[in-house]
C-alpha cells in the first residue's frame, strides 16, 4: 500500500512540475534551470522533496524517483547524475557532480565543480569575467558527507567526510576524512582484518 501511495504522489508531482520542464526542454537554458530549481527548493516538507525529485528526474542527466532532496537544496548544472537511494539534506548547493547509489549528504554541504571554477590570473580583468574550469566531482556509492562540508575533489567508495571538512584531494575507498584541507584519518576496511 505504501509503495502504491508513493507512486501516486510521484505521478502527481511529475504532472505538477511538467509545466516547468517544458520551457527548459525547449530552451535548455541553464539560467531557467537554476531559477526553477531555486523556486522548488522553497517548498517545505516531504511534498517539497517529492516535487524536487520529480523536477530533477526530468531535467538532470539522471535522477531516480527513489531519493530525497531537502528544503533549500538546488543543483547549479543539469549535467548532474544521481544514483539510487541518495539522500541530500537541506540547504545544499550541488555543482557538476556524479553521486553514487545510497550516498548520504547532510545539510549545508557544497559540492563545487572542482577547485578552478574561477580564473584570477588576468591582471586588471574582473575575476567574475575570467574563464574557469568546471569539473564533474564523483561522490562514490554509500558515502556519508557531514554538515557544512565543502567537496572540491572526488570521493571514493564509502567515504565518511567529517562535518565542516574541506575535501581538496581525491580520496581512497573506505576512508574517513576530516579537517581543512581534509586528510584521511582512518581506513576502516583494515579494521576487520
Amino acid at each position: 500500500m505504501k509503495f502504491f501511495f508513493q507512486k501516486l504522489v510521484f505521478t502527481i508531482c511529475l504532472i505538477l512540475t511538467a509545466p516547468l520542464y517544458i520551457p527548459f526542454l525547449m530552451t535548455r537554458s541553464k539560467g531557467l534551470f537554476a531559477g526553477q530549481g531555486q523556486l522548488l527548493s522553497l517548498v517545505p516538507g516531504k511534498i517539497g522533496s517529492y516535487l524536487r525529485v520529480a523536477y530533477y528526474s526530468m531535467t538532470l542527466k539522471s535522477c531516480p524517483l527513489e531519493g530525497y532532496i531537502g528544503f533549500g537544496t538546488f543543483f547549479a548544472h543539469p549535467e548532474v547524475e544521481i544514483g539510487r537511494g541518495v539522500y541530500i539534506g537541506a540547504y545544499c548547493i550541488i555543482g557538476m557532480a556524479k553521486i553514487g547509489d545510497h550516498a548520504t549528504i547532510a545539510s549545508h554541504v557544497s559540492i563545487l565543480s572542482g577547485k578552478k571554477q574561477h580564473g584570477f590570473l588576468e591582471i586588471g580583468k574582473p575575476i567574475q569575467n575570467q574563464e574557469g574550469v568546471y569539473l564533474t566531482i564523483n561522490i562514490g556509492e554509500n558515502c556519508w558527507i557531514g554538515n557544512n562540508a565543502v567537496i572540491m575533489a572526488d570521493l571514493a567508495i564509502q567515504n565518511v567526510v567529517a562535518a565542516g571538512s574541506v575535501v581538496t584531494g581525491k580520496a581512497n575507498d573506505y576512508e574517513i576524512l576530516a579537517g581543512n584541507p581534509a586528510k584521511a584519518i582512518k581506513n576502516f576496511s583494515r579494521l576487520n582484518e
